[in-house]
């Protein structure tokens, strides 16, 4: 259980970093309009599919925390399963975007690199928490 109470600190900074690129204007954020924050998010891959990035975090970190608390209240397979494709799926997202900041952009969001960032260490949770299970069965 403490891997979910690990986990769920993790979503939640990624969840605050999310809403505050959502709320607050990159240049109010990071400093002044050219600043990798205002340009990354002003890049033409700020938005997926027309929606900002910052509103598919608040989103999928939202779900990700519901399902992290249930999961602490209630444990079951199913939802540890579901809260396992989405970091996965969250983890390929991230190396995407850090791949955009670092080589297509050039510019670095300190934000986007907080929730990048994070959603790969809740990978490594994962994966260290798995092969400890497979070595003790």
């Amino acid at each position: 259980m403490m891997k979910y109470r690990i986990l769920l600190i993790v979503f939640s900074v990624c969840l605050v970093a999310s809403a505050i690129l959502s709320v607050i204007p990159p240049s109010n954020v990071c400093g002044a309009n050219n600043s990798g924050c205002s340009i990354v998010n002003n890049s033409k891959y700020g938005k997926t599919f027309g929606v900002r990035n910052s509103y598919w975090g608040i989103f999928a970190f939202t779900v990700l925390i519901s399902l992290t608390i249930s999961q602490l209240v209630k444990p079951n397979k199913k939802k540890e399963n579901f809260i396992a494709l989405g970091i996965i799926l969250g983890s390929i997202v991230a190396i995407y975007f850090i791949y955009l900041q670092l080589f297509v952009i050039k510019a670095y969001c300190k934000y986007c690199m907080v929730v990048d960032i994070g959603i790969l260490f809740a990978l490594a949770i994962i994966v260290v928490d798995r092969l400890f299970q497979l070595r003790w069965k």
